[in-house]
């Protein structure tokens, strides 16, 4: 439902998945290279009350590099949240609206507003606040 109006308009958010993978099955991190794509994402996430982890990181940050493959862990096992990845120098628009002033950043969102924030290369912490935030799936009786 979300990305029919980013593919309508030429933006489809599967092929921006992150290719950092080393595995074989594509990555469940979207990686955004354009504010217009992000804004509009964003603003379709307002209507569903999954959980949003964008990643705000820089393609030189150490810790960044760290907690990479933990995000992308993460990614696989908790497949109700939406994980992001934004480069602060590429969309630095994006990480000043959040405020962004060291990375890496871990933002939640849930409908477009955020719910928990965590500075530093925190796994566990970002592990817990995931568990914490995330809609867990209901099963039929």
């Amino acid at each position: 439902m979300g990305s029919f109006l980013s593919s309508f308009l030429g933006g489809d958010t599967a092929t921006a998945a992150d290719s950092y993978s080393s595995s074989s099955e594509p990555s469940r991190v979207i990686d955004f290279h354009s504010s217009d794509r992000w804004k509009l994402h964003f603003n379709e996430s307002k209507q569903i009350p999954k959980l949003i982890v964008v990643d705000f990181s820089a393609s030189w940050c150490g810790p960044c590099k760290f907690m990479e493959p933990a995000i992308h862990a993460m990614a696989a096992n908790f497949t109700d949240v939406e994980f992001v990845k934004i480069d602060v120098d590429e969309l630095s628009d994006v990480a000043q609206e959040f405020g962004v002033q060291a990375m890496p950043t871990f933002v939640l969102l849930k409908q477009g507003k955020e719910i928990d924030r965590i500075v530093g290369a925190k796994k566990d912490e970002l592990e817990k606040k995931v568990e914490k935030h995330r809609v867990k799936p209901r099963y039929a009786a």
